[in-house]
This record gives C-alpha cells, sequence and structure tokens, in this order.
C-alpha cells in the first residue's frame, strides 16, 4: 500500500531557504576588497609615516600623501598609478569626502573589522540622458548645488588628470622616437647586408 509522503517540517523549509539564500550571497567587487586589504595590510605594519590608513573611528581612511600612494600603492594593488582614476572609482561607489584639508573618504558599509559590509556596496545607478550634459535643466542646478569644496576637488582632480595625461604623452613620444631611431638602424643593416655580397663578386 502506497504511504503519503511526510511533509518537511517547517523550521527544516525555512533552514533550506536559508542555505539557499547563502549560496547566492554576491561577493564584494574587487576593487573594494582590494582597497581592504590595503588598508589592513598598512594597518599590520608599524610604519609612522603611513602612506594610507584607517581614520580614528575605522569609519573611513586617509591618503596621508597622494603622490606616494600613487607610485607605490596603486600599482601594487591597481596595475596603475593614476590617483584620479583611483578616486573615480571611489565616487563610482558612493564613498564620500569628508575632510576640505586631507583626502578622507567615507562610506557607511565600508568600515574597519566589518569586510562582510562590502559586498553590500554596489555601484551608483545613473539614468541614461539623449541629451548632453550642459544641455541638460538640471545640469544648472547640479552646478549651483555644488559645494565650494567639491568644485576644488573636481578642479585639483581635472589638473591631475591633466599632468597624467601630459606624461603619458611625452613617454609615447619618446618611445616613437625610440621605435624610429631603431628603425633607421635596422635598415642600415640590411642595407649593408644586401650590399655586401655585391662587393665581393
Amino acid at each position: 500500500m502506497a504511504t503519503d509522503a511526510i511533509p518537511a517540517p517547517v523550521s527544516d523549509r525555512n533552514l533550506s531557504r536559508k542555505i539557499g539564500r547563502s549560496s547566492r550571497m554576491k561577493c564584494p567587487a574587487p576593487f573594494l576588497s582590494k582597497t581592504y586589504d590595503l588598508l589592513e595590510e598598512q594597518e599590520e605594519e608599524s610604519n609612522i609615516n603611513k602612506v594610507v590608513s584607517w581614520n580614528g573611528e575605522g569609519s573611513g581612511f586617509v591618503v596621508w600623501c597622494p603622490a606616494e600612494f600613487s607610485e607605490v600603492m596603486l600599482p601594487k594593488y591597481f596595475k596603475h598609478n593614476n590617483f584620479s582614476s583611483f578616486i573615480r572609482q571611489l565616487n563610482t561607489y558612493g564613498f564620500k569626502k569628508i575632510a576640505s584639508k586631507r583626502w578622507e573618504f567615507q562610506h557607511e558599509k565600508f568600515q574597519k573589522g566589518c569586510r562582510h559590509l562590502l559586498s553590500e556596496i554596489t555601484r551608483k545607478k545613473y539614468e541614461p540622458s539623449a541629451f548632453p550634459t550642459f544641455l541638460n535643466p538640471s545640469a544648472k542646478n547640479i552646478i549651483l548645488g555644488s559645494t565650494k569644496e567639491e568644485i576644488n576637488t573636481s578642479r585639483q582632480l581635472l589638473m591631475e588628470e591633466n599632468q597624467n595625461l601630459k606624461r603619458e604623452k611625452m613617454e609615447l613620444q619618446m618611445q616613437i622616437a625610440h621605435f624610429k631611431a631603431l628603425e633607421v638602424k635596422l635598415l642600415q643593416c640590411l642595407t649593408q647586408c644586401m650590399e655586401s655580397p655585391r662587393n665581393k663578386n
């Protein structure tokens, strides 16, 4: 005689749902994980003059020396040395610059000792617009609503980006000049090689 299937207890069903949800938990973005690792490794070092560190409350972090941070830390963790690009990434994930005289950044989900919160940080969502920003009626309000500090920060970032682009342009020009000189030498060697058999004959 066939027996009816016994339904699983409610507690078991709830447990299976929790397990299913935990298996689908999002991983934090690589940029956030690397930034967090960077700060944790700096915290373990006993260097007094830190390049970057958590702030006193552990609710944000401070880049004490942007130049050294760009030259040493960024290439190690992010494979580039562009501080402006790093700032743009922070802005993308909703970080705020909270000090006027130093590069201090904060996000409510980015805190010392709370790595598990990183997966809750998501990129900002921008609504696509068919019109250029300068033609958008709300652009004027955004500009007027910006604080002097934000404008100064944006201006400084643009100046740094301009300097980086100039430096990259010079490096590319030097590489082009090097390859042109190498091309001339190779052509000379090729010409000599082609002429030498004729001289022997």
